[in-house]
This record gives structure tokens, sequence and C-alpha cells, in this order.
């Protein structure tokens, strides 16, 4: 486990000291697994984004416009 000095405003150092409190954990703890959450997020995100950019399209308009807004 690595060790980080961090910087921040008061105002979200108290709210990290409250929010911390309220979790029944330690800010530091609490900071790990708010990026640690972050991080599965943006992996994930990233993961589909991949898997759609290289999916094989399947719809064509076979040379005719495709239909406009108003059309339902």
């Amino acid at each position: 486990m690595k060790n980080v000095t961090v910087s921040m405003d008061d105002a979200v150092a108290e709210w990290a000291r409250l929010e911390a409190a309220r979790c029944n954990t330690s800010v530091s703890r609490l900071l790990g697994e708010l990026l640690a959450e972050k991080m599965q997020h943006d992996d994930a995100y990233g993961r589909a984004l991949q898997d759609w950019l290289h999916r094989e399209r399947s719809w064509s308009s076979d040379g005719q416009p495709y239909p406009g807004r108003g059309v339902l």
C-alpha cells in the first residue's frame, strides 16, 4: 500500500472527516475507496466504448435515406 499526501480546501477536508466518521472509517480509507470506485467506473466505461466501437454494424440503409426525426 502506498502513502500519499493530499492537499484540499478546508471545507473539503471537513466534509471528508465527517463522511469518514459517518462510514466508521478513516479519511485515508474513504479516499482510497472513492478513487478505486472511480477507477473501476472509468475502466468499465472504456471497455464498453471499445466494445461498441469494434462491434460490427448490422444496420444499413440499402441506399435509401434514413427516416427523419418526424417519422415514427
